[in-house]
């Protein structure tokens, strides 16, 4: 990069404070200051200076018994618009209904470049624990949710894709692709939960039951104007699995 290539300092401000609040991406984490600038990969001095403008401007928060940073009130409030343009608040209802019936956290994914990112949860009011959150970014070529993105052959024969995770304690992950009238993918709705829990028996019952809320929500993202973009995907990734 050369001279005049070089970002203003106000950018390059501007790029440090979305590092930042990147690293909350997840499942609500808080973070010490050390944890926040080796994620953010900043010196602490500066990842200090942008966490206290950040908890000014209250899109942070600082738990004043344990000086660890959160996501603030005022960046949970700037998300609303896009829930509401990409028919999530309008499919809320009919996700959480599927959670309670099924008794396991309902995720919805959508592609961000070459990653499977879940833009919702709805958990269910009992039976829940934590092997149902999945990860905020996942592999769109491996994972579950991935697969019934990219609604490759696999997906169409059977209709839904399925992914073990491989851990002290197995997760096996399924998911099913939200499509529009149009037959394109609007998104993913993905379930997970334990092996043990998640086996066969309880598959054939959790699988139509994703199917049919997929089916009530894909209008909902088709009236937003939501579309999951696949031509952003090097075609290489879409003939690998």
């Amino acid at each position: 990069m050369t001279t005049t290539d070089e970002p203003r300092s106000g950018a390059r401000a501007v790029d440090r404070a979305i590092a930042v609040l990147t690293c909350f991406e997840g499942d609500d984490p808080e973070l010490t200051l050390s944890e926040l600038a080796q994620l953010a990969d900043l010196p602490l001095s500066t990842t200090h200076r942008l966490a206290q403008a950040l908890v000014r401007g209250r899109l942070l928060e600082q738990d004043p018994a344990t000086d660890r940073y959160r996501v603030g009130h005022t960046l949970a409030s700037l998300a609303r618009p896009a829930l509401t343009r990409l028919g999530l608040d309008s499919a809320a209802p009919h996700l959480y209904a599927l959670a309670a019936g099924i008794r396991i956290t309902v995720s919805v994914s959508m592609v961000e470049q070459r990653d499977a990112v879940t833009v919702f949860q709805a958990r269910p009011p009992v039976s829940f624990c934590h092997h149902q959150v999945p990860r905020a970014r996942q592999s769109l070529r491996t994972s579950a949710a991935g697969q019934a993105l990219l609604n490759q052959d696999g997906v169409g024969r059977t209709g839904f894709a399925s992914e073990l995770i491989p851990t002290d304690d197995p997760i096996r992950a399924v998911a099913v692709p939200i499509l529009g009238s149009d037959r394109r993918v609007r998104g993913a709705l993905a379930v997970q939960a334990r092996s043990a829990r998640l086996d066969d028996e309880l598959l054939r019952s959790v699988v139509p039951a994703l199917r049919i809320a997929a089916g009530r929500i894909a209008p909902l993202f088709q009236t937003g104007g939501v579309t999951t973009d696949l031509e952003s995907v090097p075609a290489a990734e879409l003939r690998s699995r």
